[in-house]
């Protein structure tokens, strides 16, 4: 077991982390399992990247989300709207998960089919005659952001805004704007709530009509205030970013590999591979959310000290050779059965809520822009411009078709 850990800088194996984190977490890998690490950012923790020691940490009862068990949180940086369900541990995260629980059921997401079908084929109407377009700001994003806020109930006057303070939100190239677009969406949040409270006995019945009545409730588990913004936060973000990037990567991926393009186009079988393997191979979210050690805790034979800060590395995990073949290769033929084991949307717990919903926008998207446009191709230099952004978010997409 080893005690002494000096500080790895990820900067010093790529000349790029945003661009390509992976030739970092391969060199990494081939040493051990957990390193202390400075991140680009100058942001210190410790990274976990091997599959099964992510796996496992993603379980282990001794890391916990709520930021109180970091030694240092009252100065951490760490910013956040109100109290959600990724900043807490059992029993508030139970209950919190539960009362949404219900809405994001196989059931009820099967049922926003027909609205996902009919929200992307209208954004594709939009920019048809054109030619050619920016697939992630004419498709990718506002597809997913669509379905979000009107499960949430958000006008759609103010998506347009909303849209560019998430994406500010998960920024990581300016700690200061980032702050200011959560303190503004916090504001907006809080309004939009009350305004919902106001027409509680309408006949509206979006979530955040749901949420606003659990926190006026009296029932033991009813939302705090803080609780109410935290959730609405949270759904809103979470909902569509991860979204948006599966998309937008799934069809980058699917252009530059035109042989699998031309088979997923010849066998439609193959969609739920392609989707799963753009999951394994470009990660929409790189990361968890910080977890914190309760404890002294050991993890791939490092010992960690009590309050550290760890990170676990979804995107090194699954391209961990230990786990997966040749990992990476993007390949949409693997084993559908084990690609689907890649932990994307996490493991445990705190298992992404929306993973069906994620799943079934991501699959429809594809498959109707494919069918739409059979001659859809890179629009000049198919070199991805990737955001210093907590997500593996493209810039931009252009394509003609």
């Amino acid at each position: 077991m080893r005690t002494q850990h000096p500080t790895v800088r990820l900067a010093d194996f790529t000349d790029d982390f945003a661009a390509d984190p992976y030739s970092a977490f391969a060199a990494l890998r081939s040493r051990e399992s957990v390193h202390h690490v400075r991140f680009p950012t100058g942001e210190e923790s410790w990274l976990v990247i091997g599959h099964e020691e992510v796996r496992a940490a993603f379980v282990d009862p001794r890391l916990r989300n709520d930021v109180r068990h970091s030694a240092d949180f009252e100065d951490d940086g760490l910013f956040a709207v109100g109290r959600n369900m990724l900043q807490v541990d059992p029993p508030d995260h139970t209950r919190l998960r539960t009362l949404v629980a219900r809405e994001f059921t196989a059931r009820r997401v099967q049922a926003l089919r027909p609205r996902v079908q009919e929200a992307a084929g209208g954004l594709l109407d939009t920019v048809v005659a054109d030619g050619r377009a920016d697939l992630v700001a004419a498709y990718a994003y506002p597809l997913p952001l669509t379905i979000i806020c009107e499960l949430l109930g958000v006008p759609d006057v103010d998506r347009a805004v909303f849209r560019a303070w998430s994406t500010k939100v998960v920024a990581l190239d300016d700690a200061e704007q980032s702050a200011r677009a959560m303190r503004e969406m916090a504001a907006y949040l809080a309004g939009l709530a009350e305004e919902k409270r106001r027409l509680r006995d309408a006949a509206e019945s979006d979530l955040l009509h749901a949420l606003v009545r659990t926190h006026d409730g009296d029932g033991a588990d009813r939302l705090t205030p803080e609780e109410l913004l935290g959730m609405a936060f949270l759904l809103l973000v979470a909902g569509h970013e991860t979204t948006v990037n599966l998309i937008a990567n799934a069809v980058h991926l699917l252009l530059g590999h035109p042989g699998q393009l031309t088979a997923l186009r010849a066998d439609p079988e193959l969609l739920k591979g392609a989707v799963e393997e753009t999951l394994r191979f470009e990660s929409p979210a790189p990361a968890g959310t910080y977890r914190y050690t309760a404890e002294p805790i050991t993890l791939g034979g490092t010992r960690i000290p009590a309050g550290a800060r760890v990170v676990l590395s979804i995107a090194s995990a699954n391209r961990d050779p230990a786990r997966y073949p040749a990992p990476d290769r993007f390949d949409i033929r693997r084993d559908p059965a084990a690609t689907r084991a890649h932990l994307a949307f996490g493991h445990g717990l705190h298992h992404c809520l929306g993973t069906p919903l994620a799943r079934l926008e991501a699959g429809l998207a594809l498959r109707i822009l494919l069918d739409r446009f059979p001659r859809l191709a890179f629009d000049g230099d198919s070199t991805p411009r990737w955001r210093t952004s907590l997500m593996r978010s493209l810039r931009e997409l252009p394509v003609r078709w």
